[in-house]
């Protein structure tokens, strides 16, 4: 039985990328050569995951990155025989999630195994085509697992443990935030979600507003994929990536800002102006900057042996303007930079006394000024002082 299981994994086609995941790969193995060693050595790799067989190939293969997931995604017809293929593989991968540890451990030796696992019945194909119906939220591939991503090497790859950040846990622009939901629940909604750029004075939680929105939407299939300034060269490969994906996107640039030479400056308005690398109805790129105007503008540059010096600081200042949506978090006022102390004091299960604010006051005077980070730092430093 084993050795035939081994040999149906081997011809999969359509769901074939599941042999390259390393717990599969380990079970494969021991179906192949059955042993105590690769037996512990599966089960070991399965317990990563949980202790059911069952649940652990469905997960692997709903998230599969394969040619029928892409062309239900790209809305283009299914042949045939691909059609077929996916009804005999779902069927044989549920009759092997089915597999008992005592069934497989009789290959190997007497006895009961120090090390079991779980199955359970469930239908395969029923499952499969409930995750293609949900497409559009749940995605496909390392979109369907991770909902936050980097750039490594010209690939994309999961962030796989990123800020946690809540709205909920946000304090004070609410109206400033108001105006990214709106547009971010737009692109969600296919409507037109212009590019947003969050500008102002440092520690008002503009990078948090962003990740906060991701975290609040990724259940509606909204996926965040943060580059850095010196990525943005490869900012169209990424769209190309991207382009006909079912779920939508925030393209990420955090405190970004440019010098008067700077090549990334280039390849940033390029995109922003649209260009053949222009951006797809299922993303938007959002920036944060402490600068409106994003190039730093020197004395040097006004009197330079440039013919046409106006021309050029025009362009420069002029790729904030590139963006539809431009919004502006200022420090706060001393009272609301106190509600904000109050409101999270209340989070961290605090008393809010009058000496609490005085000393919040005089924690924000000594540091930069009043701002959202100055109060959430003073409030975790109270947080941390032992009880007595």
């Amino acid at each position: 039985m084993l050795k035939e299981y081994a040999e149906k994994m081997q011809s999969l086609a359509v769901f074939r990328g599941i042999l390259q995941e390393q717990t599969v790969a380990k079970l494969l193995k021991f179906l192949k050569e059955p042993s105590a060693d690769s037996y512990g050595d599966f089960v070991s790799g399965l317990y990563l995951h949980g202790d059911s067989l069952t649940d652990f190939l469905i997960d692997v293969v709903t998230e599969d990155e394969n040619v029928y997931m892409k062309r239900i995604a790209e809305f283009k017809e299914i042949p045939a025989n691909i059609d077929e293929a996916v009804r005999n593989e779902l069927e044989f991968l549920q009759v092997l999630s089915r597999l008992t540890s005592e069934e497989a451990w009789s290959a190997v030796g007497a006895g009961k195994p120090f090390a079991c696992w779980e199955t359970s019945e469930k239908d395969f194909l029923n499952i499969y085509r409930e995750r293609i119906a949900a497409l559009h939220t749940k995605g496909f591939g390392i979109f369907a697992k991770y909902h936050a991503f980097s750039l490594k090497d010209g690939r994309i790859v999961p962030i796989k443990n990123p800020d946690p950040q809540k709205l909920s846990q946000l304090s004070g622009y609410e109206l400033e935030r108001e105006k990214i939901i709106a547009n971010t629940i737009a692109l969600l909604n296919d409507k037109p979600a212009p590019n947003a750029l969050l500008y102002g004075d440092a520690g008002t939680g503009k990078s948090s507003t962003v990740k906060a929105i991701v975290n609040e939407y990724r259940d509606r299939g909204l996926r965040l994929i943060e580059l850095t300034k010196v990525q943005l060269g490869e900012l169209p490969t990424v769209i190309e990536k991207i382009a006909g994906n079912p779920l939508k996107f925030i393209i990420f640039i955090d405190d970004i800002s440019f010098s008067s030479d700077d090549d990334n400056f280039s390849a940033l308005k390029a995109v922003l102006e649209g260009s053949s690398a222009a951006k797809t109805s299922n993303m938007a790129i959002y920036c944060t900057s402490n600068r409106r105007h994003l190039v730093k503008e020197n004395f040097s540059d006004r009197s330079g042996d440039d013919m046409h010096a106006s021309d050029t600081r025009e362009e420069q200042i002029s790729l904030s303007e590139r963006f539809g949506l431009k919004v502006l978090f200022q420090k706060p006022t001393k009272e609301n930079y106190l509600q904000i102390v109050k409101n999270l004091a209340e989070q961290y299960g605090i008393e809010c006394t009058p000496d609490l604010l005085t000393r919040a006051e005089a924690y924000a005077l000594r540091r930069s000024g009043r701002s959202g980070r100055a109060a959430k730092h003073f409030i975790e430093l109270e947080a941390a002082k032992p009880i007595v």
